[in-house]
């Protein structure tokens, strides 16, 4: 990416935040902390999840024969099922229907599958009104604007801006202001609209194999409405929607509206099968009983497959397909939480779930204008209801983007860079993804490397050209090393006489940067009677797998993996400082390592404090270790990962059990993630999702603690917010602390 782009893309971020980002937050806030409550009141929540992903999974596997299964029972009931290539396909038999019809008029429910067909443009071309139904599309049709969010499309918009476009737009006789008089108005004029309408068109949650039938899930009476008052009735559905029973639909019920909105159980759940047995409304006729009439339905079921196929082949996009389009991941994603579905999305899809659809349905180019914004932070997993590995779906597609320009500079790049990728990966994202590189050249030539990227030239020449921002400042590299300081001091605790034997891995910052969070756990290890050893092993891979240099991370994990392997096999317990780095070891290695090496490395390997929190249950002396008497007040923040492995606690009741008043924040994410936040294209927008962590920690009962956070990232970025030092919980426990 040059220069002029990535400015480009800065000043379009910049935008964003500043025209829709307080409306966007507001609400996909709003909608993720009412998901938290509800699910917490689903018993079996995971056991729900679990069951939801298996129907999903055995759908897929069985797709062909189940698509065959819906078309003999649709056409068994009275339906017509027709099975699209693509989109222009899809359009040509809907544009037919609608030509029998003679229809003037087709209304539609909210879809995103008509939005990825583009199906509104292709009847507007023969001359036919296209009606959205919902409200928040029918708000977006009225201002001629995209969807920004794939369940609320108008989220981005505030109840002052529809107000403005509506009493602009259709000049009633009182203007509108009011939440109130906005939907009633909507209302009113929607159900004339539906009322006089030839065709009615809707999408489908899902449609099961076994009867026939459509399930739409809605907050408003509109899908209803449009599937029943026309005669005709078309859904258009993506062949993904299909699962094998009526029975399957439970767990969805319960997990859709609760990962979506927060919502127990969404407004409307309809079950249709279709063409439905009633009579028709004709509001031309209403002195006509309902006995009386003798009404032919139409019913026509089109079948979408434009790239899902191909998807259901592809091992590493096949996830994609069991989305149940919730919109959690969107949700819970600090990035889309400032931008939204504008800047986080393709031609029709947003949110962290979109980089597979986009790639899949659109195209990697589609996928890639929006793909570096998913930082890996993992929080979308814990968030899917039916578990998919959002993440791992967007740095293959980051992978794959980067070899788009595979050879071109392969000549130039073949030994002289330490990585194993092409030629054609971005400049920026080479540099990142051989983080631990410069960071191995950085120490070595300390502390003259500090002083050169001091110099306004120097970080001028830098954002020029690889975008690191000139704004942020760098990390301090140390001379020596952690490894080595080690190896110079040597373990304090004899093997013979300690409690347990650990392994502390030297991740890349640990190592060459903040060498004094090393040195503070080693020091609280040993105050545990743990005997320590510090091997020289390389970075996790987690620096290149953030910018999608798979290749490299996997030759990385191998390497880790084989420096550790001795100590798994003498029983030693390997314990890790960075939660990003501890990640790696308990995920994404599944998809790097062989089975076997990964399940030992999971199994024996724990994150700092929680080791503490292990010595301390097993009878380790906390007396030796800094107590919360002797200790200052905290203002605690823990990392994304760490949350994500269900890890925080460990550190919440450590600090708890020594005695610490800890003030620990309840924002989810600091904005840094890694590289991110050095990037210039996204600097501007790290700082805005910071910004709810600063305003949290500058307040009257925080401002006076002693800042801790759990990672790397969390402490530069709460450094540059609030210019007050970070330190990491295990220093705060340090028995040689300065922090009293």
């Amino acid at each position: 990416m040059s220069s002029d782009a990535r400015e480009a893309k800065a000043a379009r971020i910049r935008h964003l935040l500043e025209t829709e980002g307080e409306a966007v937050e507001k609400n996909t806030i709003g909608f993720n902390e009412g998901r938290y409550e509800s699910v917490a009141d689903l018993e079996e929540y995971e056991r729900l999840k679990a069951e939801a992903r298996a129907i999903k999974e055995d759908a897929i596997e069985r797709l062909p024969e189940l698509i065959e299964e819906v078309r003999e029972t649709v056409e068994a009931n009275g339906g017509t099922v027709y099975l699209a290539d693509d989109a222009a396909d899809a359009n040509r038999y809907v544009r037919e229907v609608a030509d029998e019809k003679a229809a003037d008029r087709v209304v539609k429910s909210k879809s995103m599958t008509s939005e990825e067909l583009e199906v509104n443009e292709a009847l507007e071309g023969d001359g036919v009104d296209v009606v959205e139904t919902d409200l928040g599309e029918w708000v977006l049709q009225v201002a001629d604007e995209a969807p920004s969010h794939i369940v609320a499309p108008a989220i981005h918009k505030s109840e002052a801006e529809i107000a403005e476009l509506f009493n602009a737009q259709f000049d009633p006789e009182e203007p509108l202001e009011t939440a109130q008089e906005l939907t009633m108005f909507a209302r009113e004029r929607l159900g004339e609209l539906i009322a006089g309408a030839d065709v009615g068109m809707t999408g489908a949650n899902f449609i099961t194999a076994d009867s026939g039938s459509i399930m739409l899930v809605t907050s408003e009476g509109n899908a209803r409405k449009t599937a029943v008052v026309p005669d005709t009735h078309v859904a258009v559905a993506g062949v993904e929607k299909i699962v094998p029973s009526v029975e399957d639909l439970a767990p969805f019920i319960e997990l859709i509206g609760r990962s979506g909105t927060g919502q127990d159980i969404t407004s409307y759940v309809s079950l249709l099968t279709p063409p439905v047995d009633s009579p028709v409304v004709d509001f031309d006729e209403p002195g006509v009983a309902f006995a009386d009439r003798d009404d032919d339905r139409e019913f026509h079921l089109v079948l979408i497959d434009n790239g899902r196929m191909e998807m259901r082949e592809d091992d590493q996009l096949r996830e994609t397909l069991y989305c149940i389009r919730c919109s959690a991941c969107a949700n819970t994603c600090a990035n889309f939480q400032s931008v939204g579905g504008h800047a986080f999305g393709g031609e029709t899809y947003s949110g962290g779930i979109a980089t597979g659809w986009e790639a899949g349905v659109h195209g990697q180019d589609s996928a890639a204008e929006f793909n570096d914004l998913c930082t890996g932070c993992s929080r979308c997993v814990e968030a899917c209801p039916v578990e998919i590995d959002i993440p791992w779906i967007n740095t293959v597609v980051r992978d794959r983007i980067n070899r788009e320009g595979d050879g071109e500079f392969d000549f130039l790049v073949e030994g002289l860079t330490p990585d194993a990728e092409p030629g054609g990966v971005d400049l920026q994202k080479r540099l990142f993804g051989n983080y631990e590189t410069l960071a191995k050249l950085g120490s070595a030539t300390a502390p003259l490397s500090n002083w050169t990227t001091t110099l306004g030239p120097v970080r001028t020449l830098m954002e020029k050209a690889v975008g690191v921002d000139s704004r942020r400042p760098l990390p301090e590299f140390q001379r020596q090393t952690l490894v080595d300081w080690f190896e110079d001091r040597g373990p304090r605790v004899s093997a013979a006489d300690a409690e347990r034997e650990a392994v502390l891995y030297p991740d890349t910052y640990t190592n060459y940067i903040d060498v004094e969070r090393g040195k503070a756990a080693v020091r609280v290890l040993e105050a545990l009677d743990v005997h320590v050893r510090i091997p020289s092993v390389p970075g996790s891979g987690r620096a290149p797998l953030s910018q999608g240099m798979i290749e490299t991370a996997d030759e990385k994990a191998s390497r880790v993996y084989g420096g550790l392997a001795e100590h798994l096999d003498a029983g030693r317990d390997i314990v890790v400082v960075e939660p990003s780095d501890l990640a790696m070891f308990h995920s994404e290695y599944e998809k790097l390592l062989p089975e076997r090496s990964f399940e030992r490395l999971r199994e024996g390997s724990y994150e700092v404090l929680e080791y503490v929190y292990g010595c301390l249950e097993n009878g380790a002396e906390g007396s030796r270790l800094q107590t919360g008497d002797r200790g200052p007040k905290l203002a605690y923040h823990s990392h994304c990962q760490q949350r994500t492995l269900g890890l925080d606690r460990y550190t919440r009741v450590v600090f708890e059990r020594l005695g610490y008043d800890v003030l620990e924040s309840d924002v989810e994410c600091c904005g840094m993630a890694g590289s991110f936040g050095y990037k210039e294209q996204y600097y501007e927008l790290s700082m805005d999702v910071g910004d709810r962590l600063a305003d949290q920690f500058t307040t009257a009962e925080a401002s006076d603690r002693l800042v801790v956070a759990s990672g790397t990232s969390c402490e530069d970025q709460l450094e540059d917010l609030l210019s007050r030092d970070a330190v990491h919980p295990v220093e705060v426990l340090d028995p040689r602390s300065r922090h009293r």
